[in-house]
């Protein structure tokens, strides 16, 4: 019993990560069944099985990098000692020219996109929205409760629509990754009333 968990999380794993690169690479609008399977090395029968539709696939696919992306931006990644120290690295480790970071970053736009015409998955989106700017807004208060120019939560909305936008210019390659992570490292210091070095 227990093997046949295993290999049905396997499996799952295995498609949900096959899905974010096909999503990466086509859009949410271009992900088919048939090239996913094709992806994974699994039957399309399998992949309803175990997510029963295309809505509830890309469903499990949003909470997969929504998982992965707290995974390297917080659980895997070392203490970096001060509460500031840990912003700032939770921050900029969504920008970083990792394979995965990247693949993660283009599924993440290309699901956010794509919510404006599919309603079905505004709410969970907007769950993992909150949930990342709530970890991030955390962070905000623990670094600096008395001196940040204004409220955490509304310093963390900044601060990762911010590396949300910085991402996606980078990805296309309308700026570099030092520039973007340069940005970033500004954003932050204004955002918690520091005094600024130059760009």
């Amino acid at each position: 019993m227990t093997d046949t968990l295993v290999n049905v999380a396997d499996r799952q794993t295995l498609i949900l990560r096959a899905a974010t690169k096909v999503i990466a690479r086509r859009g949410v609008r271009g992900l088919r069944v048939e090239e996913l399977a094709a992806e994974a090395g699994v039957s399309t029968a399998l992949i309803y099985y175990h997510f029963k539709d295309r809505a509830g696939l890309l469903r499990r696919t949003l909470e997969f990098i929504s998982d992965r992306a707290e995974r390297y931006t917080f659980d895997d990644a070392p203490a970096p000692g001060s509460p500031r120290a840990e912003l700032e690295q939770a921050l900029l480790l969504e920008l970083q020219d990792d394979p995965t970071v990247r693949e993660n970053s283009t599924a993440w736009g290309e699901l956010r996109a794509s919510a404006v015409f599919e309603p079905e998955l505004r709410e969970q989106l907007g769950a993992s929205t909150r949930y990342w700017v709530d970890s991030i807004a955390e962070l905000v208060r623990r670094t600096a409760p008395d001196s940040a120019t204004a409220p955490p939560l509304a310093i963390a909305e900044r601060l990762t629509a911010l590396v949300e936008g910085l991402s996606q210019r980078w990805l296309s390659g309308s700026i570099t990754l030092e520039y973007a992570r340069e940005l970033l490292h500004q954003a932050i210091a204004a955002e918690l009333g520091e005094k600024l070095r130059p760009v």
